[in-house]
């Protein structure tokens, strides 16, 4: 049985590696994409790594993932302070939620500091760098056997 893992990313994160280097540092999303790719491999998973800045895509892709039985790491970077619809997606979801920042949101300002996702993810990484998603993902894995 093939195993499928959904890294999904919100908006703005297409502008990693030029959007405020000094919060986000110079790894591009597509850097982070091949990393993840690979260690999906190696984990068994078959992978789909999605960015948008529209909320509703966001939307359709967590709705796909309930319908595939897939696991979820999510950076639903601005999003994640004030999307009732994300969260009420991710409710729906009976799978792994990994929630993945690149920057540690507990210690940015208050309007970057409490995510509604976290009320409904599995396990919440933020501070680590673009590391983070390998940690997500590996986090998915065994949140997912």
């Amino acid at each position: 049985m093939i195993r499928k893992l959904y890294v999904l990313n919100g908006p703005n994160l297409n502008m990693l590696g030029m959007r405020e280097p000094d919060i986000y540092g110079t790894v591009t999303l597509q850097d982070i994409e091949t990393e993840c790719a690979n260690l999906a491999e190696e984990l068994g998973f078959e992978l789909s790594f999605e960015q948008s800045n529209a909320e509703h895509e966001i939307i359709g892709w967590l709705h796909d993932a309930h319908r595939d039985g897939a696991a979820v790491v999510i950076n639903p970077a601005g999003l994640s302070f004030q999307s009732v619809p994300v969260l009420d997606a991710l409710r729906i979801l009976s799978i792994p939620i990994v929630e993945v920042h690149i920057s540690n949101i507990h210690a940015r300002d208050e309007a970057h500091r409490h995510s509604l996702m976290s009320t409904v993810a599995t396990t919440v990484i933020a501070g680590a760098g673009a590391f983070g998603y390998q940690l997500a993902v590996r986090a998915a894995d065994a949140l997912a056997s």
